[in-house]
């Protein structure tokens, strides 16, 4: 299974369509990984899910975090 950021929404339209949005890492841009990797807020589990995902693209990072 492929690793998610966060849970899964589910959304109903006013028609009554249902629209499900998944939040896979894999699909994520590279700059919003890095924006999510510095942010205080993220959990360190979460951290460490970006560190994996940023690795596994071949990208060097920089700083420690």
């Amino acid at each position: 299974m492929p690793i998610k950021f966060r849970p899964t929404s589910i959304t109903t339209t006013r028609s009554g369509k249902v629209n499900i949005e998944h939040y896979y890492i894999k699909a994520m841009s590279l700059n919003s990984l890095f924006e999510e990797l510095n942010k205080y807020s993220t959990r360190p589990r979460v951290k460490q899910k970006l560190r994996n995902e940023i690795d596994r693209r071949g990208v060097k990072r920089t700083s420690n975090g």
